[in-house]
């Protein structure tokens, strides 16, 4: 759990700056699809969230348009941002070793993220590595399952909005 505190305690989400997700090359987010959901979950929220989509320079939900940006480095505060990502390993490796480049010190990996070389990329460059094994699910850390508990862990106030 202190490493779920850690990712919602950055400084960006505490000034409301940004909080970041990676998603899919899908412009329009369904609800019901993996990457939805995620993105959903930190829209409803209310936390300051920032898609990466090096192919689409927007990705729509339901109620809210939110403009991406291409990469990690596109970021204007990496230092102070979390990565919560959703892609498969061989894609998660590589944008780990970006965002390690830039400073990022907190990534939260869903479960089907990664594999075993992406956990030791991780936990060898981060501050902060959500994944794996733990958290109430039975397939590890997730922030669906395990998220509000760690935004009250870390004093995060929130405020439900609709998707």
């Amino acid at each position: 759990m202190a490493a779920v505190k850690r990712f919602f305690s950055s400084p960006a989400l505490r000034w409301r700056g940004l909080a970041m997700i990676l998603i899919s090359s899908d412009t329009r987010v369904r609800e019901n699809t993996s990457v939805g959901i995620f993105l959903a979950w930190y829209h409803q929220h209310s936390l300051p969230v920032t898609p990466l989509n090096p192919r689409a320079s927007q990705i729509t939900l339901p109620s809210r348009a939110y403009d991406t940006v291409p990469s990690p480095a596109s970021l204007p505060s990496p230092t102070q941002t979390s990565l919560s990502v959703v892609t498969p390993p061989a894609v998660t490796l590589k944008l780990l070793e970006e965002a390690h480049s830039v400073g990022i010190p907190a990534v939260w990996l869903q479960p089907g993220t990664f594999d075993n070389q992406v956990l030791e990329y991780a936990h060898s460059h981060f501050e902060a590595v959500i994944a794996g094994d733990g958290g109430r699910g039975s397939e590890g850390w997730c922030v669906l399952v395990d998220g509000d508990e760690g935004l009250e862990a870390a004093g995060v106030q929130w405020t439900s909005q609709r998707l």
